[in-house]
């Protein structure tokens, strides 16, 4: 039983979070939005901003000191195949993305013309909910059904990337689990370390991210601008919230404040992002207003509400084609409502269905060159079940499905096969 005093502290505490929360303007516009307007907290005398790191540390960069391939068996480079069983059951294979042979090197990337390069990003120190860290692992054990081996084409268009194209697990990038700001540069430096790579002329490998929380989009649109130019690469954004924060307690990078990072260095113009399916309590009035003197082109979920999911996705399409060459999509899984991933850090209530997200990621991969792609905020130990790490794979395999219809020649406008969008009989 509490005393009436304590009754009193709490009633207390209760007021002052109710006010810092709906004051005008509230304390969490102020905070994530692009006005701050109260005055900077200050530091004390004699006190750092930052407490220093020790660089003379020996496990000062251990986390992303790379292993002596060269103490190896000598072997010509190329994927290797680590499956056991040429048709494994999902509970027979070994834990790689979609059960695809590995890649421990761009050299065994080009060598085998590895069309997709999937990696993971364990990232999840930007986020205020942890546990994003563990959404690569949970994709990599997400097939929970079907064999290795055997031809499972998609349906809808009777393609199979997984045979079409030549697809590979190149392990997880480095990060220091204790620091976002430091894992962004190592980041950066794998996934294009594989984006270089050149398999054809012209025709580099595309790596597909799976995290790990969205501070993820800044290296992996970087690192994606770093070969094909900068202002060179749009984004394709889908997500709950518009991750363009300038303000987070002195950080320069968050899981919600990607997008700013991008334009503020010059990376990607506001003209060459789309954003999806923004709904809830972020972003506010001021951010709409910065978004749309940046040029960006969004679509809400109110908007959506209003004119029809099918409508807003032949924008969206249509815009894709409006812009730059090079496209990244960007697929936070909170951009589906959470009655489908309840495994995630920051969900929100009325987002899109599977049925209306799968489609429109096939056919930008499919209709527009997407040359990288990321899923990120999967936290599935918040999720009792499976589901939502079946829907993370099932989108990651809605996308290679669009990159291998491109690749085959099937762009026409959400191209379905004869064979099963009819059944053909008089």
């Amino acid at each position: 039983m509490k005393s009436n005093n304590q009754r009193t502290v709490s009633h207390a505490i209760v007021v002052v979070c109710a006010a810092l929360l709906f004051s005008a303007p509230t304390f969490a516009q102020s905070l994530l939005g692009h006005k701050y307007e109260f005055e900077a907290a200050p530091i004390r005398e004699g006190e750092k901003a930052v407490i220093p790191l020790d660089t003379s540390d020996p496990s000062y960069n251990i986390w992303r000191q790379l292993r002596d391939l060269s103490k190896d068996p000598v072997r010509e480079p190329g994927i290797i195949n680590i499956q056991k069983y040429d048709f494994g059951l999902s509970y027979n294979s070994m834990p790689t993305f979609f059960h695809m042979p590995v890649a421990m090197s761009p050299a065994d990337l080009k060598a085998s013309k590895v069309d997709i390069a999937i990696m993971g990003a364990v990232t999840d120190m930007g986020s205020g909910m942890r546990g994003a860290a563990h959404g690569p692992n949970a994709v990599r054990n997400s097939n929970v059904y079907g064999g290795y081996g055997a031809r499972q084409p998609h349906l809808h268009t009777m393609v199979d990337p997984l045979t079409d194209l030549v697809v590979a697990d190149f392990g997880n990038a480095p990060i220091d689990i204790m620091s976002t700001e430091r894992s962004m540069q190592p980041i950066r430096e794998f996934v294009r370390s594989a984006a270089e790579v050149e398999i054809n002329p012209g025709e580099h490998v595309i790596p597909i991210i799976v995290g790990g929380d969205h501070s993820l989009m800044y290296p992996d649109v970087a690192a994606l601008t770093d070969v094909y130019g900068k202002g060179n690469v749009g984004v394709i954004h889908f997500d709950a919230h518009y991750d363009a924060g300038k303000y987070m307690m002195g950080h320069l990078i968050s899981h919600g404040m990607p997008v700013y990072r991008l334009i503020e260095e010059g990376l990607v113009p506001g003209k060459n992002f789309i954003q999806v399916a923004l709904r809830g309590y972020y972003p506010d009035e001021e951010s709409f207003k910065w978004m749309r003197e940046q040029g960006f082109r969004y679509h809400t979920m109110a908007e959506i509400e209003e004119r029809g999911f099918q409508a807003v996705m032949e924008d969206v399409i249509n815009e894709a084609q409006d812009g730059p060459e090079y496209l990244f999509v960007s697929f936070d899984i909170d951009t589906l409502d959470p009655s489908f991933v309840p495994g995630t850090g920051t969900p929100e209530p009325g987002g899109l269905t599977p049925r209306e997200a799968f489609p429109i990621v096939r056919r930008l991969c499919a209709e527009s060159n997407v040359v990288g792609f990321e899923l990120v905020e999967l936290a599935p130990m918040l999720d009792p079940t499976y589901v939502s790490a079946l829907n993370a794979n099932r989108l990651i395999k809605e996308c290679m499905t669009g990159i291998a219809m491109r690749k085959q020649g099937l762009t026409e406008p959400h191209y379905l096969s004869p064979l099963t969008k009819t059944h053909g009989q008089n």
